[in-house]
């Protein structure tokens, strides 16, 4: 993969930034130093090395769930910046294009 100018731009707008030019060089080099590791580690030969399953030292105990301190609808849609017509939903802008 190249670290090419549309390639900035495109990460760019993904993470919704405007970095000037300096700031779009200084990704580059990131961006380059990154790629580079993960090539460097893709020379590793791990054919015999099993996956890890956990990465602590012990398995996490799972816990059942427990319904405590929720706010009833009212409450929290009493600071919400909109809401519907019927007052029971957030409204939120829309982030995905169909």
């Amino acid at each position: 993969m190249t670290v090419d100018d549309s390639l900035i731009s495109r990460l760019s707008n993904l993470a919704k930034l405007a970095p000037d030019a300096e700031e779009r060089n200084r990704l580059r080099g990131d961006l380059e130093k990154i790629l580079a590791m993960v090539d460097k580690l893709r020379e590793l030969n791990l054919d015999d090395v099993e996956p890890l399953r956990y990465l602590g030292a012990r398995e996490l105990r799972l816990r059942e769930d427990e319904v405590a301190n929720q706010l009833d609808r009212n409450e929290a849609l009493a600071n919400a910046p909109q809401t519907d017509s019927e007052g029971q939903f957030f409204r939120v802008p829309k982030v995905i294009n169909t």
